[in-house]
C-alpha cells in the first residue's frame, strides 16, 4: 500500500479497497458521476460528494509528493542534502512545510545578507552565532573583516553585515518558522480600522474591530478583505511579539555571557521584525482567506445543487413576468413544453402607471393561452408587480396562481451567445422573461445555461478564487444533471455537455445528429454520433433517457452494461421488458423480500448495489427524482411588510443559505432572515444541518424593521 492511499484511508475513514479502487477508476479516466452511480461495488457506494473531496485531496497529495521530489533533487544538486533533511522533507505534511525546508537552499534575489556574504562577512557571522568568545570586545573581533576593496569601511559596517547574515539564518530556519506561524495563529488578533472614520460605508462594523485569528469566521474574513480592497479598511494581524521573540532567543542564544550575544540578540529581533513577521502575516492572511474561500464554496455548492434540483412544474402554461419601472415589465408566455408562444411589454409600474391597460392585455393573454401560473421575477419592481398581479387575479374568473421566481442570472443569459442562438429574433430585454418562465417549468434545464456564479445563492462568491469556484460549481452542476438524467431526444447542448463524458463539441454533435436523423430509437445509436466513441458511450449512456424507444430499459438509469442482468432478473420473476414499458411492475421489493440479494447478485453476475438500483429503476421508468421535492409556494394574494406582526406564523421558501443563517421568501418585498441561533433548539454549527435552498418552512416573525425593510424570523417552537 502506498503512502497516499494510506493517508486517504485515515483522513476519510475508508477501507483500503475503497480508496485504491477509486484512485484506479479516476486514473482510468472515469468521471465522478459515473463512478458514483455505476461503480458502487468498487467504491463501497461512496457518494459523489465524498468522491469529489477524495479526488481533490488526492490531487493535493500528488502535487505535494511531486514538489518533495523536486526540492530533494534541487538540494541534492547543491550537494547539501543530508539524511536528516531528506527525512524532514519526506515527513512534511503540507506544501508550506516543504517550502520552509527549501528556503535556505533556494536561489534568492539579492538581499542584505547575500550582499554581506559577497563582502566576505560570512565567517564573522559564524563567529557571532557560535557565541564562544567571552573576553575582549566585539570591535576587536570584527576589525580583521574591514576591507575597503570589498566596501567594508568600518567595524560597524562589518558587524552590521554579519548581523544581516545571522538574521537571514534565523529567518530561514524551518523549525522556527513553523513554531512562529503556530504561535501567531493561536495567539494572534485580526485587527481592522477605518481608512477614513468619517466616511459612511457598509463596512462600519469593521471600523474598530478585533477578533482572534483562530476564531474569526470565514464570512467576516471575506468581508474584511473586500473592505480593504475597496480602501475603506486597514487590516493587520497583531502577533504575540514578546512571546515569539522570547522563543527565538531561547532557541538561538546558547551562551548568554558571550560578548557576541548582544549582536545575535539584535539580529534575532531584526530577523523577526523585518523578515519573519511580514512573511508570516502574509501566510496567515492567505491561509485565512483560502479557508474562508473553501468554506464559502462549501456553502455555495449545496445551495446550488438544491436550486438546480428544484421540482419542475410540468404540463403547465406559464407566463414569465420580468418586472421593471421605466422600461416596462417584459412578458413571455410559454406552453407546457417551454415553447415560446407570445411576448409583449406592459407598463403597470411607475412612471407610466398604466395598470388598467396592462390588466386588460394580460387578461386577454391568460384566456387565449390558458395560462396556469404567472412566474414573477424577484428583481427591481418585483414588489409592485406582485401587487399588480394579485389585484388582477382577483378580477378575472380563472384559476390562475402566481409565484415568485429568482431572476438571478436572467440578464446574463439574455445577453449571452446561447440566448441569441435560441431566440435570434427576440429582443434581448424579452429573453429574460422567457428564462423566468422556463426556469419555473424546469429549473435544471434552464439554469445550466447560466454561469453558476450568477444564480444568486451562496455568499461572497465574487471574492473567492474564481478558478477554484468554477471547478467546484462545474462539479455540482455535473452531479445535479447526472443524478436526474436527461431526455436524449429533447435535451439542449447546454444540458448535454454536463452529462458524464460528454464535451461541448460532442453535445452539439448529438443535437445535430438528432436533427438530421430524427429521434434516437435506442442508446446504441449514440455510437453513430461523430466523436462519440465506445469509451464516451460507457461514461454517458446510463444518464441519457429515451422515452418510448425500442427498449424500455433505455428510459431508466440501468446502464447498458447491466441489461443482461436486468433481463435475467425479469425472467426469474416472470416479467418481460414490455412489462416495464406498460408499468406493470409495481411491487418488486415485496416479491423478492424472501430472496437473499447476495445470492441473486451471484446468480446474475453483478453486485448487490447494482441489483438494488435495477429493482428501483424498472419499477419507475422515466422517474424524475426531483418530483419528490416540495413544490414552489403558489400564491393568489400579496402580503405587505406592514401586515406583519411579531409571533405571526408564515410558510416560506428558503432562497439562500449562508454561514450565519438562511433567507426565506415569506411573500413580502425582501426575504426574511433566520439567524443560525433561531434555527433549532439544539446547537448547530452550520445552517445546512437544518435547511436547504428550496425547502418549504414554517417560520415565526420575531422582529420587523420597517425603516430598513428587514424581517427577523425564527424556526423555534413553530407549530
Amino acid at each position: 500500500m502506498d503512502l497516499i492511499t494510506k493517508q486517504l484511508m485515515e483522513e476519510f475513514k475508508l477501507k483500503e479497497y475503497q480508496v485504491a479502487n477509486t484512485i484506479s477508476l479516476i486514473d482510468q479516466g472515469n468521471t465522478i458521476p459515473f463512478i458514483a452511480r455505476y461503480r458502487k461495488e468498487h467504491t463501497g457506494e461512496l457518494s459523489d460528494v465524498v468522491l469529489r473531496d477524495l479526488f481533490e485531496r488526492l490531487t493535493y497529495l500528488r502535487n505535494l509528493q511531486a514538489r518533495k521530489e523536486e526540492v530533494t533533487r534541487l538540494i541534492e544538486e547543491q550537494n547539501k542534502l543530508t539524511a536528516e533533511l531528506r527525512k524532514q522533507i519526506d515527513n512534511a505534511a503540507t506544501l508550506t512545510e516543504v517550502e520552509d525546508l527549501y528556503r535556505p537552499y533556494k536561489q534568492k534575489r539579492r538581499t542584505r545578507a547575500t550582499v554581506a556574504k559577497e563582502k566576505g562577512l560570512e565567517p564573522l557571522a559564524e563567529i557571532l552565532m557560535a557565541q564562544q568568545i567571552f573576553e575582549g570586545n566585539i570591535e576587536y573581533i570584527a576589525a580583521p573583516f574591514v576591507n575597503e576593496e570589498k566596501e567594508v569601511n568600518t567595524v560597524e559596517e562589518a558587524l552590521q553585515g554579519a548581523m544581516d547574515i545571522v538574521a537571514e539564518m534565523v529567518s530561514d530556519n524551518a523549525e522556527f518558522r513553523k513554531i512562529v506561524r503556530s504561535m501567531t495563529f493561536d495567539q494572534g488578533i485580526v485587527v481592522s480600522s477605518a481608512s477614513n472614520p468619517d466616511e459612511k460605508s457598509v463596512y462600519e462594523m469593521y471600523y474598530d474591530f478585533k477578533e482572534p485569528v483562530k476564531k474569526i469566521p470565514g464570512h467576516r474574513i471575506l468581508a474584511i478583505n473586500r473592505g480593504e480592497k475597496e480602501e475603506f479598511l486597514k487590516v493587520k494581524v497583531n502577533a504575540p511579539e514578546e512571546n515569539i521573540l522570547a522563543f527565538l532567543k531561547e532557541k538561538t542564544l546558547s551562551k548568554k555571557k558571550s560578548i557576541t550575544t548582544g549582536c545575535v540578540e539584535a539580529a534575532i529581533e531584526d530577523a523577526y521584525k523585518r523578515l519573519i513577521s511580514p512573511s508570516i502575516e502574509r501566510e496567515i492572511r492567505n491561509e485565512l482567506k483560502e479557508t474562508a474561500e473553501e468554506k464559502a464554496i462549501k456553502v455555495f455548492s449545496p445551495n446550488l445543487k438544491n436550486l438546480l434540483l428544484q421540482p419542475p412544474i410540468k404540463a403547465k402554461v406559464v407566463m414569465g413576468f420580468d418586472p421593471a419601472y421605466r422600461t416596462g415589465c417584459k412578458i413571455a408566455v410559454v406552453d407546457e413544453t417551454g415553447k415560446l408562444l407570445y411576448t409583449t411589454t406592459i407598463y403597470p409600474t411607475p412612471p407610466q402607471n398604466e395598470a388598467e391597460k396592462a390588466k386588460k392585455e394580460l387578461t386577454i393573454l391568460i384566456n387565449k393561452y390558458q395560462v396556469d401560473i404567472i412566474a414573477i421575477g424577484n428583481g427591481t419592481a418585483s414588489r409592485e408587480s406582485e401587487m399588480f398581479a394579485a389585484e388582477m387575479l382577483k378580477e378575472i374568473d380563472c384559476p390562475v396562481h402566481y409565484t415568485i421566481v429568482s431572476e438571478a442570472g436572467a440578464s446574463v443569459y439574455s445577453a449571452s451567445k446561447l440566448a441569441s442562438e435560441e431566440y435570434p429574433d427576440i429582443n434581448v430585454s424579452l429573453r429574460g422573461a422567457i428564462s423566468i418562465a422556463r426556469r419555473l417549468q424546469d429549473p435544471l434545464s434552464e439554469l445550466v445555461k447560466i454561469d453558476p456564479k450568477s444564480v444568486g445563492v451562496g455568499q461572497y462568491q465574487h471574492d473567492v478564487n474564481q478558478s477554484r469556484l468554477d471547478d467546484a460549481l462545474k462539479g455540482v452542476v455535473e452531479d445535479a444533471v447526472n443524478s436526474v438524467g436527461v431526455d436524449l431526444n429533447t435535451a439542449s447542448p447546454s444540458l448535454l455537455q454536463y452529462i458524464s463524458g460528454i464535451s461541448k463539441p460532442v453535445a452539439k454533435n448529438i443535437v445535430k445528429y438528432r436533427e438530421q436523423t430524427g429521434k434516437f430509437k435506442d442508446r446504441k445509436e449514440l455510437l453513430k454520433v461523430p466523436k462519440l466513441g465506445p469509451a464516451t458511450f460507457v461514461q454517458c449512456a446510463g444518464f441519457l433517457r429515451i422515452a418510448g424507444g425500442a427498449n424500455a430499459l433505455d428510459n431508466t438509469a440501468v446502464h447498458p452494461e447491466s441489461y443482461d442482468a436486468a433481463e435475467k432478473l425479469l425472467s426469474l420473476l416472470g416479467y418481460t421488458i414490455e412489462d416495464i414499458k406498460n408499468r406493470q411492475i409495481t411491487n418488486l421489493n415485496g416479491e423478492i423480500k424472501n430472496i437473499k440479494l447476495e445470492e441473486l447478485a451471484g446468480q446474475l453476475g453483478v453486485g448487490v448495489p447494482t441489483i438494488r438500483d435495477i429493482i428501483n429503476e424498472i419499477q419507475k421508468p422515466g422517474r424524475d427524482p426531483r418530483e419528490e421535492m416540495p413544490k414552489p409556494v403558489l400564491r393568489t394574494d400579496v402580503l405587505k411588510i406592514e401586515d406583519l406582526r411579531p409571533e405571526m406564523v408564515l410558510t416560506g421558501t428558503v432562497r439562500n443559505v449562508t454561514d450565519f443563517g438562511a433567507f426565506v421568501d415569506i411573500g413580502v418585498k425582501h426575504d426574511g432572515l433566520i439567524h443560525i441561533s433561531e434555527m433549532s433548539e439544539k446547537f448547530i454549527k452550520n445552517p445546512l444541518e437544518v435547511v436547504s435552498v428550496g425547502d418549504i418552512v414554517k417560520v415565526k416573525v420575531l422582529k420587523i424593521d420597517l425603516e430598513r425593510e428587514k424581517v427577523s424570523l425564527s424556526m423555534k417552537q413553530v407549530k
